[in-house]
């Protein structure tokens, strides 16, 4: 099931890439009024030390990946903004499975009417989870590892629809507001409670948990810093009105900044901080900072 899913995500997303170029007779459209830019990054480290090495050290391997892909149109009034983004990493320490450092999935189509110069009216949809299991690791009292399962594909996954304004005063920055956001969470493991006994706030023996009246405010910024640095970062809020209190407001911001070495390597520093009563009562925080090979494509900078 996995599988057809992910086979077919990527189907729709060559499908409508083949569409922007072409009509229904074969013949090449005209693609003035698309942008479009596809990312592919790959980065790789190692460290081994010899038995006797005094400062101490464990041998590990580590590898990284990261496609991003965006296919925005515009004409005249009319506006419709798609990215892709998946990221994902394992590492592997001595006497150790591997595991993954990074994993995220994330999709969001937008279409706009434009209004003003500045304001807009909107409608979107986004899609946002993890590709392999993730685990809670431990030791016994014998110092063998443990693991408990946490999560996994669609497990938990968050598909969010959203209806309202959107202020975009330049192309870098935009703010989208949405008085009317029902999002729908995802558990597709009927056993998770078991190691999660929240269960992402789905109620325990369903998969799906429906909140229908919400607000969501979503702001991305997109920047060159410089010629060579470039800062990308999203905020989500989420405010469910039936449980409208301070510290049951969900966060997440995602933040990655990029600098380019040479045409092919980078550097880059990536973060998300997430706050979701549902999941924690505490922040969430991870980062990473990778060194490795980046392939751009695209009309879109």
């Amino acid at each position: 099931m996995k599988a057809k899913l992910l086979i077919t995500l990527s189907f729709a997303f060559v499908c409508f890439s083949t569409f922007a170029q072409t009509d229904s007779t074969g013949v090449a459209k005209d693609t003035t009024y698309w942008t479009k830019a596809f990312n592919l990054g790959l980065n790789f480290s190692q460290a081994s030390f010899s038995d006797n090495w005094a400062g101490g050290g464990v041998n590990s391997i580590a590898i990284g990946s990261l496609v991003n892909a965006r296919a925005n149109y515009l004409k005249d009034k009319i506006s419709f903004d798609n990215e892709f983004e998946f990221l994902y990493g394992i590492v592997q320490n001595k006497d150790q499975n591997a595991r993954k450092s990074n994993d995220r999935l994330f999709l969001d189509s937008k279409l706009g009417y434009k209004l003003t110069d500045k304001w807009g009216g909107f409608f979107s949809l986004n899609f946002i989870s993890q590709v392999a299991k993730g685990y809670n690791f431990s030791t016994d009292v014998n110092g063998a590892e443990q693991r408990t399962l946490i999560s996994s594909f669609l497990a938990p996954a968050f598909i969010t629809s959203s209806l309202g304004f959107e202020y975009k005063p330049n192309q870098s920055f935009n703010v989208r507001i949405g008085p009317f956001s029902p999002r729908i969470t995802v558990v597709n493991d009927l056993e998770l409670f078991n190691t999660v006994p929240d269960n992402y706030g789905v109620p325990i023996g369903e998969r799906i948990r429906y909140e229908w009246f919400a607000f969501q405010l979503f702001a991305s910024l997109d920047k060159n810093l410089t010629e060579n640095i470039n800062l990308k970062s999203r905020y989500m809020l989420f405010a469910n009105y039936e449980e409208l209190e301070f510290d049951r407001i969900d966060h997440r911001l995602d933040l990655t900044i990029t600098a380019k070495v040479t045409k092919w390597i980078n550097v880059s520093f990536s973060s998300i901080s997430i706050y979701d009563f549902d999941q924690d009562d505490k922040i969430q925080f991870s980062q990473g900072l990778a060194v490795g090979l980046l392939y751009q494509i695209g009309n879109k900078k």
